[in-house]
């Protein structure tokens, strides 16, 4: 068995949900491709010897929106490496607290 075989640490989330998400494409990204890529923050890590990588995190509100970054990134010709998300909600995406006063 490997570790595609096992799924007790996955939790399920909506389809249709929001979710904050970590992207690793190849390549160096400047900041001002956030805007087109759902305001997702860019940083790049490089590592001597080594093509730059260019970290994408951020809220991403729906599936439909999460595919039109990737969709993004494919135009533009920069292979992704891994997307992953990190939770399940973020902050800037949830439903403000009703008052229950």
């Amino acid at each position: 068995m490997n570790e595609l075989d096992t799924y007790d640490d996955l939790e399920d989330i909506a389809f249709g949900g929001p979710g904050t998400y970590r992207i690793v494409v190849q390549g160096a990204m400047s900041e001002e491709w956030s805007d087109r890529l759902a305001g997702l923050t860019i940083s790049v890590v490089t590592r001597e010897g080594s093509t730059p990588r260019s970290h994408l995190t951020g809220g991403i509100r729906d599936q439909a929106e999460l595919q039109g970054v990737l969709e993004s990134l494919y135009e533009l010709h920069l292979p992704i490496l891994e997307v992953e998300r990190i939770r399940a909600q973020p902050e800037e995406l949830r439903p403000a607290a009703e008052d229950t006063n």
